[in-house]
């Protein structure tokens, strides 16, 4: 699709006045032929190939953010799962790949890598559950790694092995890193049904099926979609989606523009636009205050999960009919520490966990940037997992849970990590335990669903 210059022109506004930004771009790697056997051989081809292909990533997106006007927030590298160039190696030389990947992203400058991942949905292998036990000590001795983990899907059902070795690991996690508010858990997400071409981390990878390399770009903007709401007043649901629709297809054709430029100025392949509307900690760039905007005192009231759900089909209407390349997650982000308007519902004491959950029933991930108390026990943590999973199985959509028990912190407490990752309240969880259940073990059969053959 052809872009016009005043189209450009078009979002001097929305740059300007309603914090609109690219939120990331971020380059896919292929690593797949950077196995080897000696894992001091593979760190130098890992390190050789990210940083020959990704040196000028930065540089180039910061030109283009200069030419257009339009903020560039994050430059990020995503990188084929480690756990498949890595299946012979043990614990320390995972750490060791981890470090590489680190030290790789300090020296071409960018903001995160992500993809110190595995993908365990129908079982792991010995590699696998070794690379899982790495995870905590990767991101405990890192500051740019990202890691996730599949543990489930429509086709293949939920490993609820996998979800108890990792509700393990995040409290793991938790305990490594506790002296920064357990952060190491704010770089650590666990999927089902992820998606290979995701630009948004932590859960970012470069899939198996993707191009040797590629630019992915992830949108923001609520704050251009909130402005369009209030400006509206009063109309009614028609007339409201018409006006979330308009304001979306704009943001949606700046950032591939913005994308392909990125693209063009490394000389690889345009991939996809994730059309997430994205929050940050700042004043009127809030899902939360768009929701309210439509009509709800405040998030947590009833009507929420209705008024989240039209947003999102609105969010994917625009951005189909934008762009012929619409992929990642696309729709509506809802992390509390990440979006000031929830940070304040849930400190009023509006938004429950519970709610939240229902929310990611209709959204495009899941309960993300949650802190909970750090004497959580890691079984409530995986009943918390195997729940998203359900939602995500029976939905056959992305869910995820980016949870935080944050070490030494009880309810009422909060940890601030600044910048995009905000200031987290620690929100209240059931005490009732869900051990016998999730202490089974095995693995859900996938759905009815599932058989679409």
């Amino acid at each position: 699709m052809p872009y016009e210059f005043e189209e450009v022109l078009s979002t001097i506004k929305m740059t300007e006045i309603e914090h609109f930004d690219i939120r990331t771009v971020t380059m896919g790697i292929n690593l797949k032929d950077c196995s080897d056997r000696n894992v001091e051989v593979a760190c130098q081809k890992i390190y050789d190939k990210i940083t020959r292909l990704a040196g000028k990533h930065v540089e180039n997106a910061l030109k283009i953010e200069s030419q257009y006007g339009i903020a560039i927030a994050n430059k990020r590298v995503s990188v084929t799962p480690i756990s498949l160039i890595a299946d012979s190696f043990g614990e320390e030389e995972f750490i060791k790949i981890a470090e590489t990947l680190d030290k790789a992203a300090r020296q071409i400058g960018i903001d995160y890598i992500a993809g110190y991942s595995a993908l365990v949905q129908k079982g792991a292998t010995n590699g696998e559950l070794r690379f899982l036990n790495s995870i905590p000590y990767a991101l405990a001795s890192t500051a740019k790694v990202c890691s996730s983990v599949n543990i489930g899907s429509t086709k293949a059902g939920i490993n609820i092995d996998a979800i108890n070795i990792m509700s393990e690991k995040i409290k793991q996690t938790a305990e490594l890193t506790k002296d920064n508010g357990s952060i190491g858990c704010a770089k650590l997400v666990v999927f089902c049904n992820a998606v290979e071409d995701n630009p948004f981390v932590a859960g970012a990878f470069h899939g198996v099926s993707e191009p040797e390399v590629v630019i992915n770009v992830g949108i923001s903007g609520p704050g251009v979609v909130l402005d369009g709401i209030r400006s509206a007043g009063r109309v009614d649901f028609r007339e409201l989606a018409e006006v979330i629709k308009k304001t979306v297809f704009k943001i949606t054709r700046a950032g591939e523009l913005i994308g392909r430029k990125v693209a063009a100025s490394n000389n690889v392949e345009f991939g996809i636009v994730d059309i997430s509307l994205a929050p940050t900690p700042a004043e009127g760039d809030s899902i939360a205050d768009i929701l309210m905007a439509m009509g709800v005192e405040d998030v947590g009231a009833p009507g929420t999960t209705a008024a989240l759900a039209m947003l999102n089909d609105c969010v994917k209407k625009a951005g189909l009919m934008a762009s012929s390349c619409v992929g990642g997650m696309s729709g509506a982000f809802i992390p509390v520490s990440e979006d000031q308007g929830m940070i304040r519902a849930v400190e009023a004491g509006h938004l429950s966990l519970e709610k939240l959950e229902a929310m990611t029933a209709v959204c495009s991930v899941g309960l993300d940037m949650i802190a909970v108390p750090g004497d959580t026990p890691a079984t409530t943590i995986a009943g918390v997992i195997a729940d998203e999973a359900a939602i995500g199985v029976i939905n056959d959509k992305t869910t995820a849970v980016r949870i935080i028990p944050v070490y030494g912190k009880k309810v009422g407490e909060s940890v601030d990590y600044g910048g995009l990752l905000g200031k987290a309240p620690v929100m209240p969880i059931s005490t009732l335990s869900s051990a016998n259940l999730l202490l089974r073990g095995g693995r859900f059969p996938a759905p009815m669903r599932s058989l679409t053959n």
